[in-house]
């Protein structure tokens, strides 16, 4: 373990500590969040980013060829040689002339950051790493999440790949997508289907967790969040050091809009940046908690302060309510995310914004992202959506460069892509409509024709024309 990293309760007012060799979800002080900090006084931070240039010629060893622990020294909770790795990180800063279009930016000025390239297919692995080097440091023997999908599909990845530890998936009913449920099936974890949501999975997990000492990957774990600091790191590396004008990112459980503002804290803290870019979380319509939360009701983090009385009388409505979260993007939909004081607090570090999107504006990104060349899930199409949304509203000028984080690869949920484009009104219906998704103005359907060269040939001539 670093002698110079520690855990430290996130509320001003406890800032208890406690040591990395820690297993802790939660300050068991007071039952806050906890992050990991640096002592970087006794620490030797690289003087600026283009030091960590020097290790793409050292990418024979796996640490380095990895986009995570490339970055060591910006979360050194442990020694170098300590760090796990399957090849994550190995992802793509893309710039893209048609969402461009599509979203109303300049030419030249819409990124997309595609993180379906790690190996498990989503942004989860960038933090998973983290976590299960963690759990390896503390000696655990298994480890625990509830799961959307994404989450799972890391976890029984990593688990596998490192062979001494077992992977423990709760899922919701009906509430994962098969590409996702297939992965956690055929890398041996064990898949718990629990009656209810993600949020009845999440609050069973932690409970089985601390029963029976379960190492718990969530991103209430503050490893995960280190982990997944790195994917603005590589942002910073593509661009050559410069920072963009604004983050834009789904939000589900906001775990990635924690550590990206943590990310920034940290490096403008350091002296490596001179600005912070602005950050937009974008949730479904139909699991908008923190929109309601942050634009509605007008929540702050307020410097450590947020009003924690008009949040918990939020959820007590929302219980007396029995409101469920509902969208096709499966990977947000979460009505109680853990990280919503990070989230606050980050979007309060970087001069944020919160929008809500509808299924109908998230497949329509999807559809563009994917004509574009890059397939995503319906998730990751939130941030296209929310940044076309903020550029007809003013808030985002034409000018200014836009990153859009794409969190997941488009074959974790196929079924919503097809339903889509295949023309089918039957499957439309059953898998769309039912969402409140009423056409498909970007589908590129599949033709019909006889099994015949010269009706094949004519169909062909026809598209050409």
């Amino acid at each position: 373990m670093s002698p110079t990293a520690f855990q430290k309760c996130i509320d001003p007012q406890c800032g208890a500590t406690y040591s990395v060799d820690e297993i802790l979800v939660a300050c068991p002080r007071c039952g806050n969040l906890l992050d990991v900090q640096y002592d970087w006084e006794k620490m030797s931070p690289p003087k600026n980013l283009s030091h960590f240039e020097q290790y793409w010629s050292q990418r024979n060893i796996p640490q380095r060829f990895s986009g995570v622990w490339r970055f060591h020294e910006l979360l050194p909770f442990t020694e170098l040689e300590n760090c796990l790795t399957v090849g994550e990180g190995q992802t793509i800063l893309r710039e893209s002339e048609g969402v461009a279009r599509f979203t109303g930016m300049k030419s030249g000025n819409l990124f997309l950051q595609y993180e379906g390239m790690n190996p498990s297919g989503s942004f989860k692995d960038n933090g998973m790493v983290a976590a299960t080097t963690h759990a390896k440091l503390v000696g655990a023997k298994s480890a625990a999440c509830a799961s959307t999908g994404n989450t799972s599909a890391s976890l029984a990845l990593y688990c596998s790949c490192i062979g001494w530890m077992k992977a423990i998936i709760f899922i919701g009913s009906g509430k994962i997508a098969y590409g996702k449920l297939s992965q956690a099936l055929d890398y041996g974890a064990m898949t718990l289907q629990i009656h209810g949501d993600f949020d009845d999975a999440m609050a069973r997990v932690k409970e089985v967790s601390k029963e029976l000492g379960i190492y718990l990957v969530n991103s209430v774990n503050p490893f995960r969040l280190e982990g997944q600091k790195t994917i603005m790191f590589r942002i910073l590396e593509a661009l050559r050091w410069n920072v963009p004008d604004w983050i834009v990112v789904p939000g589900g459980n906001l775990g990635n809009s924690s550590a990206f503002g943590k990310a920034f804290h940290e490096l403008k803290m350091l002296g490596l940046i001179s600005k912070i870019p602005r950050l937009a979380v974008i949730n479904a319509a139909g699991a908008d908690t923190l929109y309601r939360l942050y634009e509605q009701e007008g929540i702050r983090w307020n410097g450590g302060s947020p009003d924690r009385t008009r949040i918990n009388a939020f959820f007590e409505q929302m219980n007396r309510e029995n409101r469920h979260a509902s969208t096709i993007a499966s990977a947000i939909e979460i009505n109680r995310p853990v990280n919503l004081e990070k989230c606050l607090r980050a979007l309060e570090w970087c001069d944020g914004v919160v929008r809500q999107v509808t299924d109908q504006q998230i497949l329509d990104a999807k559809a563009q992202v994917g004509a574009c060349g890059f397939g995503c899930e319906p998730a990751s199409a939130a941030s296209v959506a929310g940044t076309k949304v903020l550029r007809e509203e003013g808030i985002i000028q034409p000018d200014e460069r836009v990153v859009c984080v794409l969190t997941g690869h488009q074959l974790k949920d196929p079924t919503a892509t097809v339903a889509y484009h295949s023309g089918d009104k039957q499957k439309f219906e059953e898998t769309l409509a039912v969402r409140g998704v009423t056409q498909a103005e970007y589908a590129n359907h599949p033709l019909q024709v006889e099994n015949d060269v010269d009706d094949i040939i004519a169909a062909i001539r026809e598209i050409d024309n």
